[in-house]
């Protein structure tokens, strides 16, 4: 998506909700991003939303995710287009799920 606002979380909300088997109940971990807690979001009844405390990024998984790919694949770099910084995203994780061993370290 090119833009992280209400529109895409609801298209990412419905998109979760679509692939929880049936009878299961989905929880998803957020940070207070405005667009995960805004109000006129419709949140799946097969889905939980916890909130993480604001500011403590350091509590959030993937937050170490993304700091690894920026070290090793996307730092120190001007990207032209949208595509081509879409695509250079897209390289970074191909490269990090080729390490299975890196992802349970992080």
């Amino acid at each position: 998506m090119p833009y992280a606002d209400t529109f895409a979380m609801q298209l990412h909300l419905d998109e979760i909700s679509r692939n929880v088997q049936r009878g299961a109940h989905a929880v998803l971990l957020l940070d207070r991003a405005g667009w995960h807690t805004a109000a006129n979001l419709a949140v799946p009844k097969n889905m939980t939303m916890i909130f993480l405390p604001s500011r403590s990024p350091e509590l959030n998984p993937v937050e170490n995710v993304w700091h690894y790919l920026r070290q090793n694949w996307l730092s120190n770099q001007v990207f032209d287009t949208y595509d081509a910084i879409i695509d250079a995203a897209c390289k970074a994780w191909q490269n990090l799920l080729e390490q299975p061993s890196t992802i349970t370290s992080i």
